[in-house]
């Protein structure tokens, strides 16, 4: 009998959702719409696996990530969050998925096109920022929350903020987890393009059909040689991973994952 998953690469997948509204185009959504598409162990695997599969995939030349419901994503699962301060081996193979969401997106060889809505924060976030077109609602809520959990700023952050909108904008944004409205992420260049909320799907679906159609290896070498901007990062990123997930291992986490069960400011002390 034929494995189903040979034939569906994506058959196997629990959080992520899959369809095509164009020739060539895969979306792909974040499918935890009662917890706002947070990362559960389940989704974090996915979300680092995903871009493999889709780099192999001979009926995709662009893939869109978006969220379903009222979120892109609300970021990493407290439940999640709590175990990875408890159990080493749990950190370990987070801290490796994390670093796969990344590195897997910066090197799949198809243009990835991200639609923020909502809350875009965590691991959904690493994605949406690093797709090579990322398209934002005008009333979308950009927040890298890592020093309010009370861990580094890791994921993403170091790799790709300080090159998107300068350092001065970067360390405002990181370092007090100051939100960023769609409007202010194009304005500092965060994301590429800032659109009114009814618009943000439809535009994603023609910028990605734009894609298809294009030369698909003059578009792919195009991405990988901008990408080497971002691999000349890898070292910043690598450390502010393994910054992170120390942090996972110390006591402001704990602090940090109790204020946010409370609905309160978190006191570290």
């Amino acid at each position: 009998m034929p494995d189903p998953d040979h034939l569906d690469p994506y058959a196997r997948y629990e959080r992520l959702t899959f369809g095509r509204p164009a020739p060539g185009v895969l979306e792909i959504t974040m499918n935890r719409p009662e917890r706002y598409n947070a990362a559960d162990e389940v989704m974090h695997g996915e979300l680092g696996d995903v871009w493999r599969d889709v780099d192999r995939d001979p009926e995709t030349r662009v893939a869109i990530i978006r969220g379903a419901g009222k979120a892109f994503s609300a970021g990493g699962d407290l439940e999640m969050v709590q175990a990875m301060t408890e159990d080493h081996a749990l950190r370990s193979r987070v801290l490796r998925e994390a670093r796969d969401i990344v590195y897997n997106v910066i090197n799949c060889s198809k243009p990835i096109v991200s639609a923020m809505h909502g809350p875009a924060v965590g691991a959904g976030l690493v994605v949406g920022l690093l797709a090579d077109i990322s398209l934002v609602a005008r009333t979308a809520r950009i927040i890298d929350g890592h020093t309010r959990l009370g861990v580094a700023a890791g994921d993403h952050a170091a790799i790709v903020w300080p090159l998107l909108c300068g350092m001065a904008k970067a360390k405002y944004h990181l370092l007090l987890c100051e939100p960023v409205g769609g409007e202010e992420a194009e304005r500092i260049g965060l994301v590429s393009l800032c659109v009114d909320d009814d618009e943000l799907f439809a535009k994603a679906r023609e910028v990605a059909v734009r894609l298809a159609e294009g030369s698909q290896e003059a578009i792919s070498f195009t991405k990988l040689t901008l990408n080497n901007w971002l691999r000349q990062a890898g070292p910043a990123f690598d450390a502010s991973l393994g910054f992170e997930f120390y942090g996972f291992a110390g006591p402001d986490v704990r602090e940090g994952v109790a204020s946010h069960r409370e609905k309160r400011a978190p006191n570290f002390g």
